[in-house]
């Protein structure tokens, strides 16, 4: 259980000055590893002592077992901030740490393996759910600039199973599923499987498990010392695999490009330069 589980769980039994020290962790939640457990005390205006006590209480041997309970959740993807050192210097080392890790893994031939397995399919389909959607919604905006039968799922209303339905080993899906991902995503990799259609998998280290139900997988980290996880490898990807597919195209999807760009000019969709 999440240490807000555990006080909600235990709240009702605990003592006043207890209770005083439960609020100050449930407002401070986002940011508690910055704090030490003398800094909480003094804020809920408690003693140490109660301070500690509320952690056994917890099932925390002392504050230094809540840190690691917050960094076991922060590595699950849930916005903990871990301390507070970070720094724009820092970050960027991290962005860019993580980009050379996504690209050597695609040293290997998988980016190309997976740009075929797009071109030559009769339909592709782009699935992606929760923190995944904006990156599986930019990848289908980028392929389809390079070849049509390029589709989203879920579409607003509908379900996986509405979308999906029909795909075989003519088609091909690309299923982004970074973690904090539904349970599901394992049971839509399986029916993809069972079904034929050429899966490749877009996501983070956590889905390693679930890479053998993939023809192919491109991994994206996506850690960083902030609360929040970071997409910007996985953009990345998404460009770098969107490109290798117009280039597969040839002149057939420089030509669809092109034509696109004709169209939104025409219709004002775009500024003028």
């Amino acid at each position: 259980m999440r240490i807000d589980e555990r006080i909600a769980a235990q709240y009702a039994d605990l003592s006043p000055q207890e209770r005083r020290a439960a609020d100050v962790l449930l407002a401070h939640l986002d940011d508690l590893a910055i704090y030490r457990a003398a800094e909480l005390a003094d804020l809920a205006g408690v003693s140490k002592a109660t301070m500690s006590r509320l952690f056994r209480r917890l099932g925390f041997d002392d504050f230094t077992e809540v840190r690691h309970h917050l960094r076991t959740l922060r590595s699950r993807g849930v916005p903990v901030a871990l301390d507070g050192s970070s720094s724009l210097a820092g970050h960027v080392e991290q962005e860019a740490a993580n980009l050379q890790k996504a690209v050597t893994g695609l040293e290997d031939g998988r980016l190309d393996a997976a740009a075929k397995l797009i071109t030559g399919a009769r339909r592709v389909a782009v699935v992606g759910l929760r923190s995944s959607y904006p990156v599986a919604l930019h990848l289908r905006q980028s392929l389809s600039q390079a070849r049509t039968g390029v589709t989203l799922a879920p579409q607003p209303g509908q379900s996986l199973s509405d979308e999906l339905i029909g795909l075989d080993q003519g088609d091909a899906a690309v299923v982004v599923a970074f973690r904090r991902r539904p349970d599901t995503i394992g049971g839509l990799l399986e029916i993809l499987r069972v079904s034929g259609t050429p899966t490749v998998l877009v996501a983070d280290p956590s889905a390693r498990a679930l890479a053998g139900h993939a023809a192919v997988w491109l991994e994206c980290p996506l850690a960083t010392d902030l609360a929040f996880d970071s997409y910007a490898v996985a953009m990345s990807v998404a460009a770098l695999l969107a490109d290798r597919v117009l280039d597969l195209t040839g002149a057939r999807g420089e030509e669809r490009a092109t034509s696109i760009d004709e169209h939104y000019r025409s219709l004002g969709e775009i500024e003028e330069r």
